[in-house]
């Protein structure tokens, strides 16, 4: 019986938890960053918060006697899959990462590109002002506190704990969401511009086809580096393959 170590909250990892959940030739653990008050929790075992750092979660790997570390945290999670990266090569086991596909533009779609959420922000201080939908995660929200002369529409599952733009309604909704329902949105809150990081996947991505349908901008912030040395799978389909073929 092999042990899995999957770290993440997203679709994939609870999608993941439960095909190994009912393989009787696996063990396996999910782990959340605990930065949901309310997360959806995967089948089987699940423990929620952080390890203290790579040297952490090296001797979680090495005290449960985990064969394999599968690291399914969003696509935004750099610093945790750092982390996994290292902490795996310490303590020798073999890592595996689940990666969904990134957002690439369809014909209609008016994306202009940046590099962190800090400069999707510096891009609208340097405009007149207007209406803007910000779904960039609550984490975020601060980088637009100063802009004064923009109105937000900040959709997050969590409340913010920051500072929040002098103008603002917070929206608290989980997806999936549906194109009518996201298009009815911004039809209704008269949005110019759509603040989105690349996180990929269906879940969240009928806005994109709201905005492209509505001619309305789209300010993607690209996918940090994710480390090169752990090979990567698209879906959890494909890691739960990978997985049966090294049992």
């Amino acid at each position: 019986m092999r042990r899995v170590l999957i770290l993440g909250g997203t679709a994939e990892a609870r999608e993941l938890a439960r095909s190994l959940h009912e393989d009787a030739r696996f063990t396996v653990i999910s782990s959340l960053a605990g930065r949901v008050v309310d997360p959806r929790l995967p089948v089987g075992q699940t423990r929620i918060g952080g390890f203290g750092g790579p040297s952490g979660l090296a001797a979680f790997l090495t005290e449960h006697r985990i064969d394999v570390l599968v690291d399914a945290t969003h696509p935004f999670a750099a610093t945790i899959s750092r982390n996994a990266a290292r902490a795996a090569d310490d303590a020798g086991v073999p890592a595996l990462a689940v990666l969904r596909p990134q957002w690439e533009p369809l014909p209609g779609d008016r994306w202009s590109r940046v590099p962190t959420v800090a400069a999707a922000a510096g891009a609208l201080a340097g405009r007149d002002g207007g209406r803007a939908m910000l779904t960039t995660g609550r984490q975020d929200a601060h980088e637009f506190a100063t802009l004064d002369h923009w109105w937000f529409l900040i959709r997050v599952v969590d409340a913010p704990s920051g500072p929040l733009p002098a103008h603002h309604e917070l929206l608290r909704a989980r997806g999936p969401y549906t194109p009518d329902a996201e298009r009815a949105l911004l039809r209704a809150h008269d949005v110019d511009v759509l603040i989105t990081k690349n996180s990929g996947g269906d879940l969240v991505s009928a806005k994109l086809a709201a905005a492209r349908e509505l001619g309305i901008e789209v300010l993607m912030v690209e996918r940090p580096d994710r480390p090169s040395e752990v090979p990567a799978v698209p879906t959890a389909e494909a890691a739960y393959a990978a997985l049966l073929a090294d049992a």
